[in-house]
């Protein structure tokens, strides 16, 4: 997937655009809600990630579980966060067919991972197990 395929596919899945805050090549993927990260597609240079090739090639930058992380590492295409927080965030390789599939789960999970928090209901001063279990506190008005 290009980085173009990607902007393609995040606009129709989540109606976002990417972000140039930096204005360069470097783009953000953000929640149009909660303005929260959820992706970042950087220009690095292919020697900082350990390839012998010489260039630059795009990645993708994506939140994602710690167990996945750690399993995904170890793979050809996936690296640890550039310039990210490396327990929480993974690089991806763009341009490598056999990892769109990938790269589309692995976008959904982290837009999931920074979405906003539901909040509960506010509490009306009861035990909320209290009327369900028909424990309703007596009143003494003795």
């Amino acid at each position: 997937m290009t980085r173009q395929e990607l902007f393609t596919w995040i606009h129709q899945q989540y109606g976002t655009e990417p972000e140039y805050p930096r204005h360069d090549w470097n783009a953000v993927l953000r929640h149009n809600d909660n303005n929260k990260w959820y992706g970042v597609v950087l220009e690095v240079s292919a020697d900082k990630l350990g390839l012998p090739e010489a260039g630059i090639v795009d990645v993708l930058n994506v939140k994602s579980d710690l167990l996945l992380i750690g399993s995904l590492r170890g793979q050809k295409g996936y690296f640890l966060a550039y310039h990210m927080n490396k327990e929480k965030w993974l690089s991806i390789q763009l341009g490598k067919p056999e990892l769109d599939d990938t790269i589309k789960d692995l976008l959904s999970l982290s837009y999931e991972l920074t979405a906003p928090k539901k909040r509960n209901l506010k509490s009306s001063g009861k035990n909320p197990g209290d009327s369900a279990n028909g424990k309703e506190k007596e009143i003494d008005e003795g």
